[in-house]
């Protein structure tokens, strides 16, 4: 087997290469921190986290970046409605961007360059783009010529002279052309900027990732992602400033995700549905909303509802049942011989069926079928009175391989029972022994509503939290 990934580029499926041997080096672009981050946003990063954290079980070291736009004009705008600084609505909303990314089981990006922070090289970048002819200042502002870049448009596969200007485009008269796009902005009175060749301003949006991904990865990443609706024109735009500069490929391998959709319908300002990912976590465990997410291949659209994420809730409850009912009986399992033949050929069945899946494009519906693959073989192995140690740590160890990839379970300590609670289950087992059925029953509904679940098992009683 070998990874294949869909390149975007190409719009087909290439066996994954890098360019170091055990080294990745991965751009994804990340959000405009103007505010709390949306739904929306919530998929790329548990999507590319997920590749991510897939190449690295493969035994790649990757190199990670996420850049955070800092400056643009949501920020500006932000910044006077909350009668504050630029800088410091940034620092509020990217602290509540890991906040949220914390709220998802989401390890942080191997850095998170700031565009504030690499303004040097972003200014840089334009002269060298000014020197080579592929960009020209007008009134303070600095324009990219589209039409040097013969190829600008191959990325979202258009042509060039066929772009809808007005519409995908804002159209200025200082252009030369009407899709020509903007490198630096001059400043307005009372706006944040800096000194540049071309007077006071601030960088385009563009600009921003093919200056800091060149500054952190190098002239060629392994791997650029984004949403689908990055492809035009921000990726498009990053393709041509920097292949116009380095004159070398931005990135082997492009991948995009696709759209959310709010029951049936596109999110959007103007329909009021847009759904904050802080407000997502309150109603719903990190563990199901990664579900959701990931329940749907990445590149497909994904749709978005109660009914849904109530499917979610269930099948990682199912998950976190399986898991909790192998913790039990390792508690108690006694050493034993080695793992047994028939498991053991079980066990490489849906490893192999995991890889296969992931490896096809990180196909992960059907990874996460492999997982609940691994739920059937261990509630069916645990029916057995007795069990070998050796087979139980081997479907952990399995379990935990896959788990730190789609990240669908989090172990933790169970929460300790206080005294009312031990004083039932104790009172429940008495009235078993009683066969006083009824009463058992009672304070088996008693603790459901306090939402500690009991099960009962050949080897004793075990509960959990809900």
């Amino acid at each position: 087997m070998a990874l294949q990934i869909y390149n975007t580029l190409t719009r087909s499926k290439e066996i994954f290469v890098s360019q170091e041997p055990g080294k990745v080096k991965m751009y994804v672009c990340g959000p405009t921190v103007y505010d709390y981050i949306h739904i929306g946003n919530a998929r790329p990063m548990i999507v590319f986290d997920v590749v991510r954290s897939y190449i690295e079980s493969l035994g790649y070291d990757v190199n990670y970046v996420v850049n955070f736009t800092d400056v643009d004009d949501k920020l500006i705008r932000k910044a006077e409605q909350m009668d504050t600084t630029v800088p410091q609505v940034a620092d509020t909303f990217i602290e509540a961007y890991y906040e949220d990314l914390e709220g998802l089981g989401i390890p942080r990006a191997t850095m998170n360059p700031r565009v504030t922070e690499n303004i040097d090289v972003i200014i840089e970048f334009i002269k060298e783009l000014v020197d080579k002819g592929f960009a020209y200042e007008k009134g303070g502002d600095v324009y990219y010529r589209t039409h040097k870049f013969p190829d600008y448009g191959k990325l979202s596969h258009q042509n060039i002279d066929e772009l809808q200007f007005g519409i995908r485009i804002e159209v200025d008269e200082r252009k030369e052309h009407p899709e020509d796009f903007v490198l630096w902005k001059a400043a307005k009175p009372g706006e944040i900027h800096w000194n540049s060749p071309w007077g006071e301003g601030r960088p385009g949006w563009h600009i921003e990732c093919s200056a800091m991904a060149r500054k952190y990865l190098g002239d060629t990443l392994d791997i650029h992602g984004g949403g689908q609706d990055l492809q035009f024109p921000h990726h498009e735009c990053e393709v041509a400033q920097s292949e116009a500069l380095t004159g070398k490929p931005l990135a082997k391998y492009w991948m995009h995700n696709g759209y959310i959709r709010i029951n049936n319908e596109k999110m959007s300002k103007s329909l009021g549905n847009g759904i904050l990912v802080k407000d997502l976590r309150k109603n719903y465990k990190r563990e199901a909303i990664r579900y959701f997410m990931l329940s749907t291949h990445y590149r497909n659209p994904l749709n978005f509802s109660d009914d849904t994420m109530m499917q979610a809730e269930k099948s990682v409850e199912r998950i976190a049942n399986g898991v909790a009912r192998l913790n039990h009986r390792l508690e108690i399992a006694d050493a034993s011989r080695e793992v047994s033949a028939e498991l053991s050929q079980k066990i490489e069945a849906i490893a192999s069926l995991f890889d296969e899946k992931m490896q096809d494009d990180f196909n992960t519906p059907d990874a996460i079928t492999a997982m609940f693959e691994w739920v059937n073989t261990t509630n069916q192995w645990l029916q057995q009175d007795v069990v070998g140690r050796a087979d139980l740590e081997a479907l952990k160890q399995l379990f935990v391989k896959m788990n730190n990839v789609l990240r669908l379970y989090e172990e933790g300590e169970p929460d300790l029972l206080d005294e009312e609670i031990e004083r039932l289950i104790e009172e429940r087992t008495e009235a078993r022994k009683a066969k006083n059925w009824a009463r058992a029953d009672e304070i088996r509904d008693l603790l459901a509503a306090q939402n500690i679940l009991l099960e009962d098992t050949p080897q004793g009683m075990r509960w959990r939290r809900k």
